[in-house]
């Protein structure tokens, strides 16, 4: 369906041109969650049979991780073919059929879009490798001569943040060393360079294409990333904890290293606001379309930028991701981020889990510190209890879908999938595990096939038991068959919290603050629902009220440490 030819069987009511201020929009990484071909791997008939599940389960949108032609050595997010469907995952067709009966359901349909580099075996790179330094082919990407006497030497010391240099030397045609490329990640990535005409002009035709296709909206991927400081000087991280940042493994440069620290030259540079106008101005040629970014930037006031009226839609909330299970935190973060993104009128927005990060059913029960970029694994410190992360999840999620604004679903969480921590270490595929020699296990854990029937093959994710990665053999409680319809079970909390969440409007609502239950509790009003949460040890009384929603059982008139609860008046 294009643009200008309106469908009338899908008319939209009136006001709903801002939806994505309030809808929730779960994330599908295809490769993991339904697959119907039976090869171990997801695709896009799979997703397609199991959208019906997503209508259900009260969600507004679905967001689609890469499907494009890639040879997967980042899990899709090397891109060799940004206008056409991997044949693992389908063909363009099928992504037609999959969003005609997504649209049908109700739902939205968002793609990834990835444009800080492409797969080294895209054709305008292999056109790049083929031509000589300084031709308009190198100057599609980050080509530079190296340092040192013979240019033997990066041509500056940054690190990818997969581990290892960010610069990889070619072999030139006539078989003498060459030319350095930049790859912020996986040396199967190289970077554009954003400040050629060229490049700008084939994504605009990248995005008109997926628009004529109907798609409603883009994440853009790495969306701090792109420009970078002129002349590419020299960085060397802080010594207080800070990293070469990038949201691709959770390793953003401002939450982790402070605010006050230098931005990196390769992050949050002012050039890519103007991409992000010109790309705004296409997406307005289209109805109720969307940019969404994946940025990597703290605090909230400074992400705000992205989401300013000329620019994207959304952002992705991060400093609220990496928030513990802390009141005073929790409070003081939803304060700063309705506070920033409401400034420039944008909805603020909440995310717990996606498939770059520890899943937060185990994140939230660690008792080391925050491993993100690294991933967890059997030899990793502060091992999360399975129970009480649960619990947190369940408590985390109900005060999230509480909050007004947009928020964000995981494959996976609404059945309370855990991180997989025991892959056996022949099963990793993630970069990082590689690029670090085991040092940092990836994000391997949160992207294992989901379970939709206890007593099928591969738990339902296909019919003949094959799975990319190891399923874990305790996952049959877990299986959607095995939820549905149980009371207290996790799918029914997110049913009928996503359920409560429409009918109070609370994604257009506001929060007032409630004191006098102590530090460890976060307790407000929205739209005159009373959310209570107790992220403390103790028990603490409730306020006078009816119960319309617990995260887990009541004691009575009180609420249990890490527990969440909604009231009605």
């Amino acid at each position: 369906m294009t643009s200008d030819i309106p469908d009338p069987s899908r008319a939209t009511p009136e006001g709903a041109s801002d939806w994505w201020r309030h809808a929730v929009i779960y994330q599908v990484y295809p490769r993991s969650f339904a697959d119907a071909t039976g090869d171990g791997v997801g695709d896009l008939r799979g997703i397609t049979a199991r959208l019906p599940s997503l209508a259900e389960l009260g969600v507004d949108a679905v967001w689609l991780s890469p499907f494009y032609v890639s040879p997967q050595n980042d899990g899709g997010y090397d891109v060799a073919d940004y206008c056409d469907v991997d044949p693992a995952f389908g063909t363009l067709d099928d992504f037609a059929a999959l969003e005609n009966v997504a649209h049908d359901l109700g739902l939205k349909v968002i793609v990834d879009l990835v444009p800080n580099h492409s797969s080294s075996e895209h054709v305008w790179f292999r056109e790049a490798l083929a031509s000589a330094p300084g031709s308009p082919e190198r100057a599609r990407y980050l080509f530079r001569d190296g340092s040192g006497p013979d240019g033997e030497l990066p041509p500056n010391n940054w690190q990818s943040v997969f581990g290892g240099p960010a610069w990889t030397r070619v072999t030139e045609p006539d078989g003498t060393p060459g030319q350095w490329y930049l790859h912020l990640f996986d040396s199967s990535q190289p970077d554009f360079d954003w400040r050629n005409p060229w490049v700008r002009e084939q994504f605009r035709d990248i995005l008109r294409f997926w628009l004529d296709r109907g798609v409603d909206g883009f994440r853009v991927d790495v969306a701090h990333g792109m420009i970078k400081v002129e002349g590419l000087p020299d960085y060397t991280p802080p010594a207080n904890g800070g990293s070469m940042g990038g949201g691709a493994v959770g390793l953003e440069p401002d939450i982790e290293s402070g605010a006050d620290d230098p931005t990196p030259p390769f992050w949050a540079q002012d050039g890519v606001h103007e991409i992000y106008r010109d790309w705004r101005l296409v997406l307005d040629e289209y109805d109720e379309r969307i940019l969404v970014a994946e940025a990597w930037v703290d605090p909230p006031a400074k992400l705000a930028r992205w989401v300013r009226p000329d620019e994207m839609h959304q952002a992705f909330n991060f400093a609220y991701l990496a928030t513990p299970w802390s009141g005073p935190e929790l409070r003081a973060v939803i304060d700063t981020s309705i506070a920033a993104f409401g400034g420039v009128d944008a909805p603020s927005t909440w995310v717990l889990s996606n498939h770059d990060v520890v899943r937060h059913a185990s994140r939230l029960a660690l008792t080391a510190e925050n491993p993100q970029g690294h991933g967890i694994g059997p030899d990793s410190p502060g091992q999360p209890v399975r129970e009480l992360g649960l619990a947190r999840a369940r408590a985390a999620t109900a005060l999230m879908l509480a909050l007004p604004g947009s928020a964000y679903l995981y494959q996976g969480e609404e059945l309370g999938l855990p991180e997989v921590i025991d892959l056996p270490d022949a099963s990793r595929l993630d970069p990082t595990w590689f690029r670090t020699n085991g040092e940092r296990y990836g994000r391997d854990g949160c992207r294992v096939p989901i379970p939709w029937e206890a007593d099928a093959p591969a738990y339902g994710f296909n019919a003949t038991g094959t799975s990319w990665l190891p399923q874990p053999d305790d996952w049959a409680s877990y299986a959607r068959d095995s939820q549905a319809g149980v009371d207290g079970s996790t799918l029914e909390l997110y049913r009928a919290a996503l359920a409560a969440r429409k009918a109070h409007d609370l994604g257009l609502g506001s929060v007032e603050w409630l004191d006098g239950f102590g530090e460890h509790v976060v307790a407000f009003r929205n739209r005159g629902l009373t959310v209570v949460a107790n992220t403390g040890e103790d028990a603490v009384d409730l306020p006078a009220g009816t119960v319309a929603l617990a995260s887990g059982p009541l004691d009575s008139r009180s609420l249990p440490a890490d527990t969440t609860v909604w009231l009605t008046s």
